[in-house]
């Protein structure tokens, strides 16, 4: 029998052509005649194009095309609002909006070419802030449309009564900032008109049928004229959804030159051109009893989704109501409004929406628990909503192994010896933090699927390939279909090749988002791995001469399961079940569907297969002379369910804890009348190896009922307690709160200041 390596740390499978240079991307793509593309930007956040001239641009000896907004349909795109051009039209919104492009023989020539493009502008005064955007008697960001680009309320249960009866009620403001996704590949496209006259495209995105879609909505074409091919993708954290419109440009470049395009952002247009996470202002009140039960929660969002809408809606979505399902609630409030403003667009983010609210409530509830003289990790204890519960929206917990991940993390940093140790009145002073998280395995709120296909083809040789559309920015998706199939069939897992991403090739997927591709197309592999399984044993009867509930697959081969000696390779079954009268080679599908439900009118649903829980304990060291924050320790505890690849969980749980101490700490997009000042590595900020400690992860398997083998979601829950974690641990050591991020030295020697303490409350 072949060793299953489900549960086993197990190298990516396409990490040994990462490590050698051999994998290709979507910028390695080189086409015969093909052209490069680059993008002429606004320079103003807010200003009316009074004309654009473009002559001496395409008089340019190399230049093959110049498109401007005139020259794109005028169908707008977008994801639950359309109220986006491919070029902007008559107006721009923000700096930095694509307002032509030029494809030529040379990037060097393009960007000539752009230096001879005149652009007439009549600037406007900007909107920059959600709630001026929001006054009566604001200007409209849009035409025709006020600036509230999406609003959610809900109520359960009797929020004001509750809090009049609470022990302790507390209310506070908390702010969040955008994140840029600081992926390795920028965004990158390939667009090109075959022979047949279909626009080919290979792209660097997380869901090559949304990105089909989009293009055919925005370019008004069949869907059926357009392929998308997603070749390695160099992390996508949410950024390389739908977004973005670099694809859409380059597809439009094609067209119009009639020849092959290739457009990749450099890193500054990359800042420029793609989403950052959604910033909000939380406006949270908690009332607890006095023994830290959570009777009544309130809360008030204001989110700015710049200029467009993007994922926003849906972020906010998240923000507003995620959170609430983590604990045992019965009264909760909610107002979130998103706004339009001429800032950049912003959209989904690894946590989608998550971190901004899970930095709110762990901050507040690490308050109240000093308020009430608890133990922070007691009251996450007695909140907690167990296996079995249904929450107040509806939502059905399958698994969760929260505590135990509260008892891992918190083990590992020694959280009570910390806590109760003395803190001195030197320079220098420690403390710790903690904070918990929930996320979704799959989301039904696309619309009402939340499923995926996948393809089992055996080959001649006994050899298989899948196909899945799901897609694998980094995370691991084609190991873990190659795992599992390789399982179900009784294969090495070398045996088993899962081809990239291509429309035109896989079946229909989603893609990679919400977390799902474990759950949702790793139940969809076992459904065809399954169904390959029952081909080949009832193809090899006849070989065998034996029912096929009597033989068994071993090892590549198939045997009577009685005696081993009656045995037959797949090799030889496949070759069977082609060559006779009426044969076919072995090529099944599976599909699996999870049995959810969608938000109905009152936003209540189980709209997951599973959920998944997190708990992150830190420890930081805190300079009261300079406010510089240097965390000491860290250990985030993932609840996954079972992991299939030990190793991949791990490494995506740092990696996410990483991301989180850059937004937490480092991170800051700075802007100036809108316009983005430090859109590079050198001036943006993120954590190196350097400022990092050793980041370190724990498993915990609570056994999902509706996961493959008992697997769900990993990686995005990790990255949701950071932020709180740090800020708790702040806290602690210094004894001011900072609910305004990121934590910088200035903020914390400001809170300092204002404090006027010179001792660290502990309470």
């Amino acid at each position: 029998m072949s060793e299953s390596t489900l549960g086993r740390d197990t190298p990516q499978v396409n990490a040994r052509s990462k490590v050698l240079g051999r994998a290709l991307y979507a910028g390695d793509i080189q086409l015969p005649g093909m052209l490069h593309g680059k993008v002429l930007r606004s320079p103003h956040a807010r200003a009316r194009i009074r004309s654009i001239d473009t002559r001496a641009a395409r008089a340019l000896p190399g230049v093959k095309a110049v498109v401007t907004g005139d020259d794109a349909p005028g169908t707008r795109w977008g994801v639950s609002h359309k109220d986006r051009h491919i070029l902007a039209k008559g107006q721009v919104r923000f700096c930095g909006e694509e307002v032509a492009a030029v494809a030529a023989v040379s990037e060097d020539i393009a960007l000539d070419a752009l230096d001879l493009i005149r652009v007439e502008y009549e600037e406007e005064p900007a909107l920059l802030d959600p709630e001026l955007a929001l006054a009566d008697g604001a200007a409209q960001v849009h035409s025709g449309h006020d600036n509230v680009s999406h609003r959610i309320r809900y109520h359960r249960g009797d929020v004001d009564a509750a809090l009049a009866q609470a022990a302790v009620v507390h209310e506070a403001r908390y702010s969040t900032h955008p994140q840029y996704a600081g992926y390795l590949e920028p965004m990158a496209t390939v667009a090109m008109l075959d022979a047949d006259g279909r626009l080919q495209v290979w792209a660097s995105t997380q869901s090559v049928f949304l990105a089909r879609a989009r293009l055919a909505a925005a370019l008004e074409w069949p869907v059926s004229r357009i392929r998308v091919t997603a070749p390695t993708v160099g992390g996508g954290f949410g950024a390389k959804i739908i977004e973005d419109a670099n694809t859409l440009v380059a597809a439009l470049l094609a067209l119009r030159a009639g020849r092959p395009v290739r457009l990749v952002n450099s890193r500054i247009e990359d800042f420029l051109g793609s989403c950052s996470s959604l910033p909000e202002r939380i406006d949270l009140k908690l009332g607890m009893t006095r023994e830290g039960l959570i009777v009544a929660k309130d809360v008030r969002i204001l989110a700015d989704c710049g200029a467009y809408s993007g994922l926003c809606a849906e972020v906010m979505h998240v923000s507003a109501m995620r959170s609430d399902n983590m604990h045992r609630l019965a009264n909760v409030r909610c107002d979130a409004t998103l706004a339009y403003t001429n800032n950049p667009p912003h959209g989904a983010f690894r946590g989608f929406g998550g971190t901004q609210m899970l930095f709110a409530l762990n901050s507040h509830i690490d308050t109240m628990a000093g308020l009430l003289g608890l133990d922070p990790v007691e009251i996450h204890r007695r909140n907690a909503i167990g296996r079995g519960e249904t929450s107040v929206h509806g939502w059905h917990i399958g698994s969760t192994g929260l505590q135990e991940c509260m008892d891992q993390c918190t083990a590992a940093i020694g959280w009570a010896e910390r806590r109760a140790r003395p803190r001195g009145s030197g320079t220098l002073r420690r403390g710790v933090g903690m904070a918990t998280a929930m996320h979704v395995s799959g989301n039904r709120t696309i619309g009402n699927w939340d499923g995926s296909t996948v393809v089992v083809k055996v080959n001649e040789d006994g050899r298989v390939v899948v196909h899945c559309a799901e897609g694998d920015m980094g995370q691991g998706a084609m190991t873990m279909l190659a795992q599992v199939v390789a399982h179900e069939l009784d294969l090495p897992v070398d045996h088993v090749h899962v081809a990239t991403p291509d429309t035109d090739v896989a079946p229909f997927c989603i893609g990679s988002l919400a977390s799902r591709v474990t759950i949702v197309s790793g139940n969809a592999a076992i459904v065809a791995a399954r169904r390959a399984r029952d081909t080949l044993l009832e193809a090899a009867s006849a070989l065998l001469q034996a029912p096929a509930a009597e033989l068994e697959l071993a090892a590549g081969k198939i045997r009577v399961r009685a005696d081993h000696t009656r045995i037959r390779s797949l090799a030889e079954v496949v070759r069977q079940h082609i060559w006779r009268h009426g044969g076919e080679g072995v090529h099944v599908s599976g599909t699996w569907d999870a049995q959810t439900r969608m938000f109905d009118q009152d936003l209540m649903g189980n709209i997951a297969p599973g959920y998944s829980f997190a708990a992150q304990a830190v420890e930081v060291e805190v300079d009261t002379q300079t406010g510089q924050v240097r965390l000491l320790q860290s250990f985030v505890s993932d609840d996954c369910g079972k992991a299939l690849n030990p190793m991949a969980v791990h490494g995506q749980s740092n990696g996410a804890a990483a991301q989180a101490v850059g937004w937490t700490l480092y991170e800051q997009m700075r802007y100036e009348n809108g316009r983005l000042v430090n859109g590079n590595f050198a001036d943006y900020t993120m954590p190196t190896a350097e400022s990092l400690p050793e980041l370190r992860s724990g498993i915990v398997e609570s056994d999902e009922p509706n996961g493959p083998h008992g697997a769900k979601g990993a990686s995005e829950t990790a990255i949701l307690p950071g932020a709180a974690a740090i800020a708790n641990a702040v806290h602690h050591a210094i004894g001011v709160r900072i609910r305004d991020l990121p934590i910088t030295p200035e903020k914390v020697l400001a809170a300092l200041a204002d404090s006027g303490r010179t001792e660290p409350d502990h309470a």
